[in-house]
């Protein structure tokens, strides 16, 4: 875009002394980014405020700040994924915010109001009496060639009375230095979850700075978001979740914080389900009515059954429900349409015609290839505008390239781009070349220029329009980006709005005197129950490796060191490990690699490192559920585990603080989760994994015919050592060790422990049937708890614990089948009670 100041001449020296000492020795000055300079050559106040505070700061303590901000970052777990990969990655967000005055915000605010008003009347049109395709402000053919106009949509009134309940705009500087859209966000918007995660981190890493400049804060915004999709609802305590593709999606991270920060459940479609006008959620206690849906998938991909019938996120019969006013959908299916770039030049006509005024804010000039006046404009110069696809991202016939520039391409694809525009013109536009205005980023030390892409957030209330002060700020690496996206190499930024005066400090907890007091949590939905339930079984999981490793990381596997005995129990191990999936085969005939591979093999299912990666796969669909320190746990674990050990010490510490860290993520589990149904989910998967596994050690190590050096195996590996020698002042003998470690309920760590805990738990769940009778998986537990009361020590023989074991696992199976239900299951052909 426009090149405005670009820091020649006097007029464009700081105003300070110091800042101007402080801008020579970190920005060159052919460098000085546009954002800093004003139209009249001046530095911008905002931006001198700014560095007044950074030249008062010595480099060390710029780093540590900095250090600060990415420790958070990573502690905190934000990520995304880029498009077309499978791994996550950290968060790239640039430790400089946009900074943006207050009169020039005004402004933009304007501006987006007024655009968030003329597409909301636009969709209003199309889906409903279509006057503007009768009349000719809008081209059939322009509306009718978008994926995203839905025609089972039209003729239904949006429940909640808007099409529109967010939106969002990407903007940058124009040639005149003025803002100018660059496109629309009307699907469903993402960004404002990141905005709300880069504010936290920056506000918290140069917290007394974010005081003194007045930032205005976006509580504000998002409060006034939340209560807007509740008065949409026909009833006073609406049900809200928020529909996300699932952690696969590139900013799954983004709609966990939305959800934990709104209040909201999160859902995917397999979660939901229809029940005659309704959506319910699929939670332990059976259905419940869903009131509001915030979606986060594509319109096409809502209902299989009328729209995309190959689609695994959405939920049969959803747009039904909608043509019933059973559920408020934001933003209402068929919203996209609006993004397509076909439409944007005739935007102004339509702003006059509905609005009676031209628009505040103008966008990038743009021709639409499906007219022929404006084919040949573009056609006759070619290499002066920037070729788009009309509906989607890419251009057709040249996939991955957005925009495509003419005069880089070779003579043949040039001619391939012509023929095609001819062709079928409707698939293209054609837009104005423009240069994006840049801000100053941190790179190795310096400042450095780098263009940016500001998105403005607005929100639908019932007092209008409501704008996030602030925004969502994508910067490119490379200094002639014409357009910015994360999965090109770019980093974000927060965007502070500065306000004049003092800015109240905002929360979105509600006052005191107008607070329901409640008691309850709610019911978790079945996939997070499920999710949690076996977070706790992959822990408990990889716990019990890694204190088989630790077992054989500190015997002797030296027959010369070793008696007979002792390398039978090292035996015994190799093939529990071998069992559990831990090692391969070949590992065991190399007794120097076992350890290292079953702590951290990536190729082995069973090893410690897989588990955890499993558990944190587990966890990633949990972001709303676990605290930061929970979280930090699990990430610290598979970053520990990762870590290349060299000998057995190694591979010893690696478990003990490893095992350390399973104990920190218990105690936090047990501390500071709410007795919830999600507590009890992720104790039972806890309890069962450890019943299961205390089984198969004591069958492996307490067989019939066990030597006390197995039995002292045993002992150590249920942690129990301490109590035998208080209790028995003899070495290991086999009926009292089998009676402390299977039939003890006093031993936190036996299996009788174990299955007290989940009857105690599976007795305070919801039950699902109304016939009175004993549900599957509490009659197994009793049966369990019965036999373990009844039985004696004398009489746990070796089939005898192996049929122990088979009921533990059937036990398991049967929790998940009864409050976990997928595929067939997921009818429950049962009456259900509690359908709300």
């Amino acid at each position: 875009m426009a090149e405005q100041g670009n820091g020649q001449g006097s007029k464009a020296r700081p105003g300070s002394r110091r800042v101007a000492q402080w801008m020579r020795d970190y920005v060159p000055l052919s460098g000085i980014p546009d954002e800093y300079i004003a139209q009249d050559g001046t530095p911008r106040a905002v931006w001198t405020r700014f560095f007044e505070a950074f030249a008062a700061l010595t480099p060390a303590e710029i780093e540590r700040r900095f250090g600060t901000a990415d420790r958070h970052l990573r502690e905190a777990g934000v990520s995304y994924r880029p498009p077309g990969e499978t791994a996550d990655k950290m968060w790239p967000l640039s430790h400089l915010p946009l900074l943006i005055d207050d009169a020039e915000w005004r402004q933009l605010t304007a501006g987006i109001v007024q655009r968030a008003q003329l597409l909301e009347l636009v969709l209003r049109d199309l889906y409903g009496e279509g006057h503007l395709v009768a009349d000719g402000a809008i081209p059939a053919a322009a509306i009718a060639g978008s994926p995203e106009f839905l025609r089972q949509v039209c003729g239904i009134k949006p429940p909640g009375g808007r099409y529109l309940s967010l939106y969002a705009a990407d903007v940058g500087r124009g040639p005149d230095g003025r803002w100018w859209v660059l496109s629309d966000r009307t699907q469903a918007p993402s960004g404002a979850g990141y905005a709300l995660e880069n504010r936290l981190v920056l506000s918290r890493a140069f917290a007394s700075l974010y005081k003194s400049m007045n930032v205005e804060r976006v509580a504000p915004f998002f409060e006034a978001f939340r209560d807007s999709l509740r008065s949409g609802a026909d009833r006073d305590e609406p049900r809200i979740g928020l529909l996300t593709p699932g952690q696969f999606n590139e900013t799954y991270f983004e709609h966990a914080t939305l959800a934990r920060y709104l209040g909201f459940l999160l859902v995917e479609g397999d979660d939901l389900a229809v029940s005659g006008d309704r959506v319910h959620i699929r939670t332990v206690a059976g259905l419940k009515r869903l009131d509001v849906l915030l979606r986060r998938v594509d319109s096409n991909f809502l209902d299989p059954l009328e729209l995309n019938a190959s689609s695994q996120l959405g939920v049969p019969g959803l747009i039904d429900v909608v043509r019933r006013g059973g559920v408020v959908v934001a933003n209402m299916p068929g919203s996209g349409v609006m993004e397509a770039r076909a439409l944007l030049g005739f935007l102004p006509s339509l702003c006059r015609r509905l609005l009676g005024e031209d628009l505040k804010m103008p966008h990038i000039a743009t021709w639409w290839c499906g007219q022929t006046s404006a084919r040949e404009e573009v056609l006759s110069r070619l290499d002066e505008v920037a070729i788009e696809g009309a509906y989607r991202r890419d251009v057709p016939g040249f996939p991955g390239q957005s925009p495509v520039l003419a005069g880089e391409l070779s003579a043949a694809d040039r001619e391939k781009l012509k023929s095609a525009i001819r062709d079928r013109g409707m698939d293209f536009v054609g837009q104005e070349l423009v240069r994006l205005s840049t801000m100053p980023v941190w790179d190795q030390g310096r400042i450095a220029p780098r263009p940016f892409v500001l998105r403005i957030f607005a929100a639908a209330t019932a007092q209008g329009w409501t704008i996030m002060p602030g925004g969502f700020c994508r910067i490119a690496e490379q200094s002639d980006a014409r357009a910015v996206s994360m999965g090109d190499g770019a980093r974000a930024a927060d965007v502070w709005v500065i306000s004049d005066k003092a800015v109240p400090a905002t929360t979105l907890l509600p006052a005191g005197d107008n607070v329901r007091i409640r008691r309850i949590a709610g019911w978790v939905p079945s996939r997070a129950a499920d999710n949690l339930f076996w977070l706790g079984r992959y822990l408990e999981r990889a716990e019990a490796t890694l204190r088989l490793i630790r077992a054989l990381a500190t015997s002797p596997r030296d027959p010369v060191k070793g008696s007979s005995t002792v390398l039978h129990a090292v035996e015994r191990t190799q093939r529990l490990l071998l069992a559990w999936g831990a090692i391969s085969q070949t590992a065991r005939t190399q007794p120097a690699k076992v350890v290292a591979e079953a702590l951290q093999s990536e190729e082995r299912f069973g090893s410690a490192l897989s588990l955890v990666r499993s558990a944190q796969r587990t966890a990633t669909t949990l972001r709303e559920r676990l605290s930061p320190d929970a979280w930090q746990v699990i990430t610290e674990m598979a970053e520990r585990l990762a870590l290349e050990v060299e000998d057995d010490d190694a591979v010893i510490g690696a478990a003990e603080l490893t095992l350390q860290e399973l104990a920190s993520f218990a105690g936090l589990a047990q501390e500071n989760m709410n007795r919830a149904a999600g507590w009890r989910f992720l104790e039972m998967g806890r309890r069962a994994e450890r019943a299961i596994n205390t089984v198969r050690f004591a069958r492996q190590f307490a067989y019939d015919e066990a030597t006390g050096e197995d039995l002292d195996v045993l002992l150590t590996l249920v942690d129990c050592q301490i109590t035998y020698r208080s209790r028995y002042l003899v070495g290991p003998l086999l009926a009292p060790v089998r009676d402390l470690v299977v039939l003890d309920p006093y031993n936190p760590r036996s299996v009788a422990f174990q299955v007290a805990a989940l009857n105690d738990h599976i007795a305070n769940l919801p039950v699902l049937k109304e016939n009175g009778l004993i549900e599957r998986p509490q009659r197994l537990a009793v049966a369990a708890q019965a036999t373990l009361t009844t039985a004696e020590a004398s009489s746990l023989h070796t089939q005898t614990l192996f049929s122990l074991e088979q009921d533990l696992l059937n036990l398991a199976d049967a929790i998940g089948l009864h409050y976990f239900p997928h595929g067939p299951h997921a009818t429950r052909p049962e009456k259900l009670t509690g359908l709300a």
